[in-house]
């Protein structure tokens, strides 16, 4: 899991498979999942199996921000311990590049230096 997603207990103990599940969910627009990407801010999951997600968009006039919340929702929620999503959107801090991971930058063609 990134050092940069903030994660409860319950959560950080799902580590791995949760980050598979986000690597699924592709931004339309760069064509990258949304975890290599670094879209990702925080992931909390309570005891009844309910995950709050607080992630952000590369753009403001990005057409994920419509399909985001479903396609995580639906990614999330094929781990047996997530029942629910709720997903927040947000413009603070603003996403930058920075935030691509290696596998991201590779994968795009940006320089890995």
């Amino acid at each position: 899991m990134r050092d940069d997603i903030k994660l409860n207990d319950r959560a950080a103990a799902l580590g791995d498979r949760l980050a598979e599940q986000l690597q699924t969910v592709i931004d339309p627009d760069i064509e990258l999942d949304v975890y290599n990407l670094g879209l990702i801010y925080e992931v909390s999951l309570d005891e009844t199996g309910h995950a709050d997600v607080v992630t952000t968009i590369t753009e403001i006039i990005c057409d994920c921000i419509e399909t985001l919340p479903r396609d995580l929702s639906n990614a999330l929620t094929q781990l047996d311990e997530i029942n629910s999503v709720s997903v927040k959107i947000v413009n603070d801090p603003v996403w930058e590049p920075t935030r691509i991971s290696r596998v991201g930058r590779v994968t795009l063609g940006i320089s890995v230096h």
